[in-house]
């Protein structure tokens, strides 16, 4: 959305901060022996704590208060008394919700407990590229610009991109123009990040896959040609110079 009142930037920042705190309460809570479910019910308290809507339950009917990926999900994992976390695994935990008309999105994938399986290059290399990519965000600047950034990055690490998940807009809905912040250069694509305009910034890195497709259940998403892909993903605030976090709360980056 483009702020154009103080009200506007309250609203966001409000919304943007409750996310960011719920996506580092909900990290620091996930522990061996748990349930997708039992983190995603906590999340979701707290999110009602605040008074926010989920996003993704809101908008889309989405079986769950967050999205919550393991292991071989890429994205929009469902959560689930079946699924019992792991020494090692690779987690993603999205949030995004909505208050008093203002939407926010954020995520972040991390290894919980030991890294014995070695996903921590990956998470390391999707923090850092996303932090290098925000970092030469400003008005002005072509959005395919931007995705050339996050590939080079990514294929200097030895990764992939996968190249049908992007970033959005996002403000007085949970998607808007643009559509398509992607992670790879699309030459034709000549739009421009605008100043004073909010958009949620997202890396998709992969070891092997470069397509997301949805499994039966209609919502969760693997590599099409297997591996692992972690995501990390803030709400920005563009400006003329360095963009402001709106989710910094969420600690990704501690």
């Amino acid at each position: 959305m483009s702020i154009t009142k103080e009200s506007e930037l309250i609203g966001m920042k409000a919304i943007s901060e409750i996310v960011a705190i719920t996506l580092k309460q909900m990290r620091e809570f996930a522990e061996i022996g748990m349930s997708t479910k039992e983190l995603d019910d906590f999340g979701g308290a707290l999110l009602e704590s605040y008074g926010a809507k989920s996003a993704p339950n809101k908008t889309y009917g989405f079986p769950g208060h967050t999205c919550i990926s393991v292991n071989k999900e890429a994205a929009h994992g469902i959560p689930s008394e079946k699924k019992i976390l792991k020494e090692g695994d690779l987690m993603n935990i999205d949030v995004s919700a909505e208050l008093n008309g203002f939407w926010s999105d954020n995520g972040g994938s991390f290894v919980l407990g030991n890294d014995i399986h070695n996903h921590q290059p990956l998470v390391s290399a999707s923090k850092n590229i996303l932090k290098k990519a925000i970092s030469n965000i400003k008005g002005g600047v072509k959005i395919s610009d931007i995705g050339y950034l996050i590939e080079t990055e990514a294929k200097k690490h030895g990764y992939k991109v996968i190249k049908n998940l992007a970033g959005h807009g996002v403000g007085r809905s949970l998607h808007e123009e643009p559509e398509d912040i992607l992670n790879y250069r699309v030459k034709w694509n000549k739009e421009r990040f605008k100043k004073n305009t909010t958009v949620a910034i997202e890396t998709f890195i992969a070891t092997k896959s470069t397509l997301a497709i949805e499994l039966k259940d209609g919502w969760t998403l693997v590599g099409n040609k297997g591996g692992y892909v972690t995501q990390h993903e803030q709400t920005i605030l563009i400006t003329d110079n360095t963009p402001v976090i709106l989710t910094k709360s969420n600690e990704i980056w501690a």
